[in-house]
C-alpha cells in the first residue's frame, strides 16, 4: 500500500477514525499529520474486510504514533 493513497483518502475526506484514538488523546489533525508526514512500515493485504497497513509518524511534539489504516 503507498503512502499516496493514504494521502489521497485523507485530503478526500474518506477516513473514519476509532474510538481507539480517544483513547490515546490524539486529536485528528495530530492524527492525520502523522500519517502525511509519515511512512508506512507493514502491509496487511489479508486482512479482515479490507487490505490494511501500519504507518509510523510523528506528533505534532514528536512522539511516536503508529497508526492502522484500512482501504
Amino acid at each position: 500500500m503507498e503512502i499516496e493513497h493514504l494521502i489521497s483518502a485523507i485530503r478526500g475526506s474518506q477516513v473514519r477514525i476509532s474510538n481507539h484514538a480517544d483513547d490515546d488523546d490524539l486529536t485528528y489533525e495530530e492524527i492525520y499529520f502523522s500519517v502525511l508526514h509519515g511512512e508506512v512500515i507493514e502491509t496487511y493485504l489479508n486482512d479482515n474486510l479490507y487490505p490494511s497497513c501500519l504507518v509510523f509518524g510523528r506528533s505534532f511534539s514528536g512522539e511516536s504514533i503508529h497508526t492502522c489504516l484500512s482501504l
